[in-house]
């Protein structure tokens, strides 16, 4: 009798770009030619790493993920880009204030009839 071979899970089902890949490596397999050490070129290969992430954007820590990406990326933002990404987030916590008290007052009438 032929024995089967262990199946078992051996980790990523694929590359989210948080699995500790060299960021060296980069520089070899797509980005031949330039210099690593130069910020330019390190900061597309970033940006290359965040393009190719592939999770799943349904579950509680890629929305968390999402958020921090939004967060980092409007960092890197200067001027008028940088006051937009701010109003867009005071704008959204504003709309989760009047939603959330909208709930509250309409629960307390609900429980006091």
């Amino acid at each position: 009798m032929r024995a089967r071979p262990s199946v078992a899970y051996r980790g990523a089902m694929a590359d989210t770009g948080r699995s500790g890949r060299d960021p060296r490596r980069r520089f070899h397999d797509d980005l031949v030619g330039l210099d690593p050490n130069d910020p330019e070129a390190r900061e597309f290969a970033e940006h290359l790493d965040r393009i190719e992430r592939c999770e799943p954007a349904f579950t509680v820590e890629a929305s968390i993920d999402g958020v921090a990406d939004f967060a980092a990326s409007s960092t890197r933002l200067g001027g008028l880009r940088y006051w937009a990404a701010v109003l867009l987030v005071a704008l959204i916590m504003l709309g989760v204030i009047v939603a959330s008290w909208e709930i509250l007052v309409r629960a307390a009438h609900w429980l006091a009839e």
